[in-house]
């Protein structure tokens, strides 16, 4: 997984990312750090129990399974399918014009892991519950925002 511009592999419904303007930006902890910072090394950062090897998000210092301590960030594919979306038309933010896509993804390492972001590089009419799609990284201060756009070689054609 390499940082990308976020435009859409292979798809007729293409569109050209444009970084917004604006960001509201997280404010990382010790936990969730790794997952804000991952992306610097193009690496997804997800949790996983080292005991019962299930893969969790949002991290905690407990595999919430288990109840094992024994957890630690570790990279995934970063591949997955849009499990659920909602497209925004609302201009919430200045700075950050409508309409984008929030949606829920599904990681390809454990369907249950599921990771709530934008979905970019595609008309948002476009985007569909499992849609193949990748994750890119858009950096903004110190973190770098996990961002998905559709899957290489995926096509609505």
């Amino acid at each position: 997984m390499e940082q990308a511009d976020g435009t859409a592999h292979g798809s007729a419904t293409a569109v050209e990312y444009v970084r917004p303007e604006v960001r509201l930006l997280p404010a990382p902890t010790a936990v969730s750090e790794a997952f804000w910072t991952g992306g610097r090394d193009g690496r997804l950062l997800i949790y996983r129990c080292r005991s019962c090897k299930r893969w969790f998000h949002p991290g905690s210092a407990a595999c919430f399974r288990c109840r094992s301590t024994d957890v630690a960030p570790e990279p995934v594919s970063g591949r997955g399918r849009v499990a659920a979306f909602t497209i925004n038309r609302q201009p919430w933010i200045p700075g950050f014009p409508p309409p984008y896509v929030v949606a829920m993804i599904e990681l390809a390492e454990e369907p249950d892991v599921r990771v709530v972001s934008n979905v970019v590089g595609v008309a948002p009419e476009a985007v569909s519950i499992g849609l193949e799609v990748e994750v890119f990284f858009e950096p903004r201060d110190d973190i770098w925002l996990p961002l998905f756009r559709p899957a290489a070689g995926v096509s609505d054609e």
